[in-house]
């Protein structure tokens, strides 16, 4: 959208104004949305927070026209609009980032940036293209090779592309779904930074949905946050706390808390990682000579961009992948994570994506939490199952780690995120001999209130005597829980200090490959 300078000569951009306007949506008899209202003024940040369930990805699909609302209307530049789809919220200046990449890997950054334009182009005349991809990239705010493969780009190179394209189709309104969930902490500054002078500039308008108090506070200027499909509050950025946004996240004056690590005897160790080697799964190294120990009462968190090699290795220490060379000892036996030997050594995980790597999605809540124990008395008497000890002890955990579910029959897989990491957590924990757990990624995606729980439970696991492995791609979280702290990059440990020492700027740098 243009508009004239006072000469007439001159055009200048003129931002849309974006609205919300008591918007409903209703599945069945659930309640999703429940006449929500939200203005994205121009030229401003204004930061979606919420609780998982909360509505906030319902609200924002109603805006990108994936869903019709039920009630209310989608209001830009004062008109209501007719939105079915993300072509027609890019015909009005609406573009989203979402918070998986959806670039095609084997094609180059310029391939990526002509296919995602809305038009029906039938043959490409690549020398002019290239003439305005060029003139495009040297006036954006990132910088991204035209002319390489996206699968050859790193991870924050992918995510400013995943903005670019958006750029580059003129979208005046971004709406960015967890942006910085790939990024290192400088990555993050970085690309939020130069998002914010787009939007001081008047380039820009950004709806920015994050989980990150720290982003909201330091980039954003509103802040509208819903609870439970409806709207919770809203206010300016400034004239506001984190305390005020948790207690309208949660409905209740909340402070984020912090559980006292008590002093532990670290001179046992329970984990000793001894020049472990293992491939992706296209046989290409991922796991390059790796050495670790986990001792126990102390958390040790590896710090590393996805893609680093982590993944590789949590699978190999949990059983899911063979290492190539290498090996590993729990209490000093070698070890190879199988089931008896999990069990003789009480060692637990938490992996990412629970509902993928750790359920069975289809079985009850209850059949679910049994998988460390159906097998055993008294939820196994002469070799048949006791269903009856298996739902009692399931009810105990519900009720001990607040797990929200209809009843212990529900399949796990009708639970939000937050619950069904709870349920695996009440599983995974639930023991009192525990003594080694492996946590990847275990907030990843999770509200507020389940991260601040899973952290309590983690340091409590601790602060009992458990050696903590904790893979984690959030560096704040691993400085808050962690004892010590390594980075890791291109399948290498790069970086070992106590968390008290760490160097943050050190830590980015040698995550990013420095």
């Amino acid at each position: 959208m243009e508009a004239m300078t006072a000469n007439n000569q001159t055009p200048t951009k003129v931002l849309p104004a974006l609205e919300a306007v008591n918007m409903s949506k209703r599945f069945g008899s659930l309640v999703a949305l429940d006449r929500v209202n939200l203005t994205i003024k121009p030229g401003t940040v204004h930061a979606l927070l919420g609780e998982n369930g909360a509505g906030k990805s319902t609200l924002v699909k109603c805006i990108m026209g994936f869903y019709q609302p039920t009630e209310g209307e989608v209001v830009i530049d004062g008109r209501s609009r007719q939105i079915d789809s993300p072509r027609d919220a890019h015909k009005y200046g609406v573009g989203m980032v979402y918070q998986h990449f959806t670039s095609v890997p084997a094609m180059t950054v310029a391939e990526n940036l002509v296919l995602s334009r809305y038009d029906n182009t039938k043959l490409i005349n690549w020398k002019r293209e290239s003439e305005h991809l060029s003139e495009f990239m040297a006036a954006s705010p990132f910088k991204v090779p035209l002319d390489v493969p996206v699968a050859q780009l790193a991870a924050g190179q992918k995510q400013k592309l995943e903005i670019l394209k958006q750029i580059y189709l003129q979208s005046r309104i971004l709406i960015l779904d967890e942006p910085t969930s790939v990024l290192t902490p400088q990555e993050a500054d970085e690309v939020l930074g130069l998002l914010r002078e787009e939007v001081t500039a008047g380039n820009l308008s950004i709806l920015l949905i994050s989980h990150k108090f720290r982003e909201v506070m330091a980039f954003c200027d509103e802040v509208t946050v819903l609870r439970k499909g409806k709207l919770a509050g809203t206010g300016l950025v400034k004239d506001l706390n984190i305390s005020d946004l948790a207690e309208m996240m949660m409905g209740e004056q909340r402070e984020l808390e912090q559980i006292e690590k008590t002093a532990t005897s670290t001179d046992k160790t329970v984990l000793e990682i001894k020049n472990i080697c293992a491939n992706q799964d296209n046989g290409l190294p991922a796991v390059k000579g790796l050495n670790l120990k986990v001792n126990s009462g102390e958390i040790v968190g590896i710090a590393g961009i996805s893609g680093n090699g982590q993944k590789e290795l949590v699978e190999v220490l949990s059983g899911q992948r063979s290492a190539t060379s290498g090996s590993i000892l729990v209490n000093g036996e070698t070890y190879r994570a199988t089931r008896e030997e999990m069990f003789r050594h009480q060692v637990f995980s938490l992996p990412e994506e629970p509902l993928h790597n750790a359920c069975a999605p289809n079985m009850s809540v209850a059949e679910n939490m049994a998988l460390r124990t159906f097998d055993r008395p008294p939820q196994s008497q002469r070799g048949f199952l006791n269903l009856t000890a298996i739902r009692q002890a399931a009810k105990s955990l519900i009720q001990t780690f607040s797990v929200h579910t209809p009843s212990p029959e529900t399949p796990i897989a009708n639970l939000s995120g937050g619950n069904i990491q709870r349920a695996v957590l009440a599983r995974e924990l639930s023991s009192d001999k525990t003594q080694l757990l492996i946590a990847a990624n275990p907030c990843f995606g999770l509200d507020f209130g389940a991260v601040d729980f899973i952290h309590r439970s983690i340091i409590e696991a601790r602060n009992r005597g458990v050696a903590v492995l904790l893979v984690s791609e959030d560096l704040d979280e691993l400085l808050k829980l962690g004892d010590r702290i390594f980075a890791i990059s291109e399948g290498k440990l790069v970086y070992e200090s106590t968390t008290a020492e760490a160097d943050i700027n050190t830590i980015g740098q040698r995550m990013a490959g420095h």
